[in-house]
């Protein structure tokens, strides 16, 4: 086969794989659109069954709705908070948007422009306008990828509503809100979303209080080249120190023609410290990143810095700058002791590096010792026993977080659930008592869920549909000691324990 057969048999075999590829992309819109109409009728089943209590509570008229979702969200494996979203979101899109879902349907825009339109033309009250919105975005969404599409939908929204960009501001800022996502390594994000203005502001003056500790850096290590210059010149010459030492210099310290650092900074991790400090006899220099200092920044500030306004009017001793963060964080004492190199959590929800919690153990005023099943690292006990902070003490390191299937706020965090009702004869110990959080225990009382909790913690959940499911204690790992070294070639006797 010639080099233009070839050419043209590779061509011929890509435009297969593209249509393929198409094809498979409707299968996959037309599920997800039919997934999302089920998710619709969830919901509107649930707004029926709310219609039915006029003469209920708030609370109780809250009922239908969030078992619905607990249910979905059991079976799909989720967290029920995620899925009443869903079925909300599913709901309006199908509702307020049918052409946006029939085009979805069809496989002739995908599930993230489903997404865009939705969000755009959500503060579109008025049914022409919305109408209007939908078909002139949907021309365009089919043409394009869903980022060009955001800009261009947000401007015909912006067109066509009737409110005020001031009347949508004031309603949008209160949903102002601020979140933690678990990432991996011992990793979070803070998240935040605030007014425009504020935001920007913030990331703005982290931005210049970052760019002034470059500044002083560059100072630190032009300072520092001009005295290593000076000690040249004093032993060996002037001349001879001019010559031969930019060449030097510009190698070890990244300098440029202007003697300032060309690209200092920008590799490595550096602390708090200030910049050209002497170190150990060597003079150290700043190597973080504009992006790690602004992290820094932002971190220390938060963490000790008193806020400008103080609205506790001396209800908090100290007020709100006396505040100190509060975390719970599980070490192996194998990790403490050095023979093992992991295991250490924060509460429960991810996973903390073992210098960080070392540092976090040495500064602790006490600690709660948990005895585990050496084989399947089940919780035993706990070593302190007086009255119900003991029982408090083995059920949050038991049961770690709500134990409601999907769900994982810190079990610090939830109320202490009475499986079988302490009003019905049920009793204050361990083996009928659980971590459930204000939502699932709320749920479980008023929306008909019943518990049976087994040995060793295992619950069983029965739905108000029928529909059984089990949650289980969260799983242990087991840390193994490190082999100690090789005798043979290290020349060492014996190991003693680093205590």
């Amino acid at each position: 086969m010639g080099d233009q057969e070839q050419r043209e048999a590779d061509a011929l075999r890509t435009r297969e794989l593209v249509a393929e590829a198409r094809r498979l992309r409707q299968v996959i819109a037309a599920a997800e659109a039919d997934l999302a109409r089920t998710h619709a009728d969830a919901f509107a089943l649930a707004e029926e069954q709310t219609g039915r209590l006029r003469e209920a509570s708030t609370r109780e008229r809250e009922m239908p709705l969030r078992s619905m979702a607990a249910e979905f969200a059991v079976d799909a494996r989720t967290s029920d908070r995620t899925m009443q979203t869903h079925l909300f979101e599913a709901h309006r899109t199908v509702t307020q948007f049918p052409t946006t879902w029939a085009a979805w349907h069809e496989g002739r825009v995908s599930r993230a422009h489903v997404r865009v339109v939705v969000e755009a033309g959500a503060d579109l009250d008025d049914e022409h306008a919305r109408v209007a919105f939908e078909q002139d975005v949907l021309d365009y969404a089919e043409t394009t990828s869903p980022n060009r599409l955001r800009s261009y939908a947000e401007q015909v929204a912006e067109s066509v509503n009737p409110r005020s960009m001031q009347e949508r501001h004031d309603a949008a800022v209160l949903d102002r809100r601020v979140w933690v996502e678990d990432l991996r390594d011992g990793m979070s994000m803070l998240g935040a979303i605030g007014p425009s203005v504020e935001i920007h502001g913030v990331y703005d003056r982290i931005t210049r209080q970052g760019k002034a500790i470059k500044a002083a850096d560059r100072v630190a290590r032009r300072e520092a080249a001009e005295r290593e210059i000076e000690r040249e010149a004093a032993t060996r010459g002037e001349r001879e120190a001019v010559e031969r030492y930019p060449v030097r210099l510009g190698a070890s310290f990244g300098l440029s023609r202007d003697g300032l650092a060309d690209g200092a900074g920008d590799s490595g991790v550096g602390d708090l410290g200030g910049c050209g400090s002497v170190v150990a006899g060597e003079v150290w220099f700043d190597q973080r990143t504009l992006d790690q200092i602004r992290t820094d920044l932002l971190l220390d500030m938060m963490l000790t810095s008193t806020p400008s306004i103080d609205a506790t009017g001396g209800v908090v001793e100290g007020g709100l700058g006396a505040i100190r963060a509060h975390v719970q964080v599980t070490v192996p004492a194998t990790s403490l002791a050095g023979t093992t190199a992991g295991g250490a959590e924060l509460d429960g929800t991810c996973a903390v590096d073992p210098e960080t919690a070392k540092i976090l153990a040495g500064n602790a005023p006490g600690f709660d010792r948990v005895f585990l099943d050496p084989i399947g690292g089940a919780v035993l006990a706990v070593d302190r026993r007086h009255a119900t902070a003991a029982q408090k003490r083995y059920l949050m390191a038991r049961d770690v977080r709500c134990r409601f299937p999907g769900c994982r706020r810190p079990a610090r965090d939830c109320d202490w659930d009475h499986r079988e009702d302490y009003a019905l004869g049920g009793k204050t110990d361990v083996d009928n008592l659980g971590a459930f959080c204000k939502r699932h225990h709320t749920l479980k009382h008023a929306a008909g869920w019943t518990v049976v909790q087994h040995p060793g913690g295992r619950l069983h959940f029965t739905a108000p549909s029928g529909l059984e499911y089990t949650d289980d204690p969260p799983p242990r790992v087991m840390f193994i000691p490190d082999p100690p070294p090789d005798r043979g070639r290290t020349g060492v006797d014996d190991v003693r324990a680093p205590f």
